[in-house]
């Protein structure tokens, strides 16, 4: 028996979360980066139709100032050391520069709300629903949609808008996160509701 899964819509005050969008991770010359130009392109597009709509931009990045954060994760993941403030690495891809009013949350883990005040600042916002976009969709894209979810904010996922290094994880992980935790849009079909929304 399948099981019966709902697309959840946008609020009327959706704000965009770009995950790890930072040179560490947009560079194929980083350990942990990969060719992600058309993900770029997608996320300057949702960009531009968020600032148009004078709507919430939130970026997050990783960034370790010592080397006691997130030891076990690192552990796992020791390209991960390369995330120090001093490398560089972990500042926004040059293509998608926030604006000054647009804030840059440092990370250690997966998710883009573990350990950080994201929620708190979503919800100083008024923020009704989520979009979240960014680098790797297996990992700290999925990370966040799903807290997304778990702190009761429709999330949308804009597929186009995520990478991943490993295409078999980016294809598994939206199938799975459509099926149970987000919907999961083309950043055009998101542009598209947010245009609709303000003709209203």
């Amino acid at each position: 028996m399948s099981l019966q899964s709902n697309p959840i819509a946008l609020g009327k005050k959706p704000a965009l979360i770009l995950v790890d969008l930072s040179t560490g991770f947009t560079n194929p010359q980083s350990p942990l980066g990969s060719e992600c130009q058309s993900v770029l392109d997608a996320n300057k597009q949702l960009l531009d139709t968020f600032r148009a709509q004078n709507l919430p931009v939130i970026y997050t990045t990783v960034i370790y100032r010592n080397s006691d954060e997130a030891s076990v994760f690192r552990q796992k993941i020791p390209a991960l050391d390369i995330l120090t403030p001093e490398s560089g690495w972990g500042e926004i891809d040059p293509q998608l520069a926030p604006l000054p009013n647009e804030p840059v949350l440092e990370k250690k883990w997966a998710s883009s709300f573990f350990g950080t005040d994201l929620n708190e600042r979503l919800e100083a916002l008024n923020v009704d629903s989520l979009v979240v976009t960014g680098l790797t969709t297996s990992g700290c894209v999925r990370a966040t949609a799903i807290d997304g979810l778990q702190y009761n904010y429709p999330v949308v996922v804009a597929k186009d808008a995520c990478g991943d290094r490993d295409s078999r994880a980016q294809a598994a992980s939206l199938y799975d996160l459509n099926l149970k935790y987000a919907t999961v849009l083309n950043s055009e079909q998101i542009i598209q509701l947010l245009l609709s929304d303000a003709k209203e």
